[in-house]
């Protein structure tokens, strides 16, 4: 296979291995009534146990960020995958409230090393000319795996018992780890960009991390992730339980519904952002993160119909127009981050935004769970539309300060 062939391949077998990861962390929320029952589960401790993924996996991204870029990229994706397949396996057996919380953690925790490796890895076969469509393309198995993590436990869970979505998963990952060994390869660091400045190399976080947050346009980026992922993370765990609870949807058809609809438009939506980013991205300094700002400013008013109306045909379409938007921001969250930092910072810039963004999210699901006990899931999930719009002013400012203020070349 030629270079360029391959190049589009790799993007292809990552692609499988973010469905999984994805789907393993989605499963659980689409079993959550079954958990209630059988585990004596509150709202509030539902909450907790979709946070216990977070925390881990938002502490450990830093150092996941330096590993990933002082190590072999390839061992640390698939050693990752093996490690979280397996933990999904472990969390099948579960039989007590805190077993769930520890395998979760644990899950979050091998979880973390891949986006920063396999972000960096992409970005070493794909330069600045297709980089926003490869990342793009990537995005979608995110929104592939949430909807098989929601359909398939759902589905299990109706059929076999909770359990069983678990076994098929954890599985299902090891064996791809074992087939990925001999087809994908590592690149040489910054083959894309042969001209960039690199830094000795160092295993210090912490004179990493200084470097990022000295680029103000990081730090812009990485608080509107914060708003962003926080949104996201509500909607991926707690829309199953409203649809079940609301509209009396059983566990396959919420599990199908909370997820079908905004996922599949978010890959349309992913699609057409990294196209139109790197074509604006060619005209003007800033054109990623004004496409995000596009996507988030459409965005808000699709989430606020979704908790307020009680037609299913108006939250399809607005589900489905959220998740066309949120592509559009989805498509650039890792493009527009690499086009301010330094190449041999990207995995350490990654991790830090990623860990921060997550750290933030991790509050979303217990924050919903204590609301609606006092206002109501539904409006609680609608009034998350105005951090969309907060998100996508700080993204327009910041872009028109930091980026467009300085020349093309400089930031392109």
């Amino acid at each position: 296979m030629s270079r360029g062939g391959y190049r589009w391949a790799v993007v292809g077998m990552l692609w499988f291995v973010c469905m999984f990861n994805y789907a393993d962390r989605q499963a659980i929320f689409s079993v959550f009534p079954l958990l209630k029952e059988q585990m004596q589960l509150s709202l509030v401790d539902r909450g907790v146990l979709a946070s216990a993924f977070m925390w881990p996996y938002a502490l450990a991204l830093p150092f996941a960020g330096v590993i990933a870029d002082r190590v072999n990229r390839k061992a640390l994706i698939l050693g990752g995958l093996v490690f979280w397949s397996l933990i999904t396996l472990a969390t099948g057996f579960a039989t007590e409230f805190w077993h769930l919380v520890v395998f979760r953690a644990l899950e979050g925790l091998g979880e973390a090393f891949y986006f920063p490796a396999s972000m960096s890895l992409i970005s070493d076969y794909h330069g600045k000319d297709t980089r926003s469509r490869a990342m793009g393309l990537h995005q979608s198995s995110v929104y592939a795996g949430t909807v098989l993590g929601g359909v398939v436990a759902g589905y299990c869970g109706d059929t076999y018992g909770w359990q069983l979505g678990f076994y098929v998963f954890g599985g299902l990952g090891v064996v791809l780890a074992a087939v990925l060994v001999l087809a994908l390869r590592e690149p040489i660091r910054g083959a894309t960009e042969p001209d960039a400045v690199t830094s000795p190399p160092t295993w210090d976080v912490f004179r990493g991390a200084g470097e990022v947050v000295r680029i103000p346009m990081a730090l812009m980026l990485t608080a509107v992730f914060v708003g962003a992922n926080f949104v996201a993370i509500i909607f991926l765990t707690w829309m199953p339980t409203y649809l079940h609870d609301t509209f009396k949807m059983d566990l396959t058809m919420s599990g199908l519904n909370a997820t079908l609809w905004l996922q599949a438009a978010s890959v349309v939506g992913v699609i057409c952002g990294g196209w139109l980013a790197d074509q604006w991205s060619r005209q003007m300094a800033g054109g990623r993160p004004l496409v995000q700002a596009l996507g988030l400013f459409l965005g808000a008013p699709l989430i606020a119909v979704t908790g307020w109306t009680l037609e299913i045909p108006t939250l399809v379409l607005a589900m489905a127009g959220f998740g066309f938007c949120k592509g559009l921001y989805d498509a650039n969250i890792w493009a527009s981050l690499y086009d301010s930092v330094p190449a041999h910072r990207r995995a350490t810039a990654q991790g830090l935004m990623n860990s921060i963004g997550w750290l933030g999210a991790a509050f979303g699901p217990i924050a919903i769970a204590a609301g609606s006990a006092r206002y109501g899931m539904g409006p609680c999930l609608s009034a998350t539309s105005i951090l969309y719009v907060g998100c996508g002013i700080l993204l327009v400012v910041g872009t028109l300060v930091f980026v467009r203020s300085r020349p093309k070349e400089a930031v392109a």
